[in-house]
């Protein structure tokens, strides 16, 4: 199994969870904040390794969660 082939299927189990409910699926303020605060250090080029991991972290979620509601929005299509 390829890690694609993982993050599928991980996406579309919490999809069928409740479609509706994944589609509104939304980081808090304070992780928003976090991740801003981020991927401004990173446009300036001066992320700590940890920070750099962090944000790394961050960008597989986000990855997973949009294909996650991706697959919730074509679940509620039909």
């Amino acid at each position: 199994m390829t890690a694609t082939t993982a993050y599928d299927n991980v996406a579309n189990f919490i999809a069928h969870m409740d479609p509706e409910k994944v589609i509104e699926l939304q980081a808090d303020e304070e992780m928003q904040e976090r991740l801003d605060f981020l991927i401004d250090r990173e446009k300036n080029a001066v992320l700590s390794p940890e920070e750099k991991e962090e944000l790394d972290q961050y960008i597989l979620l986000e990855r997973l969660i949009r294909l996650t509601k991706a697959k919730a929005r074509y679940l509620l299509s039909k």
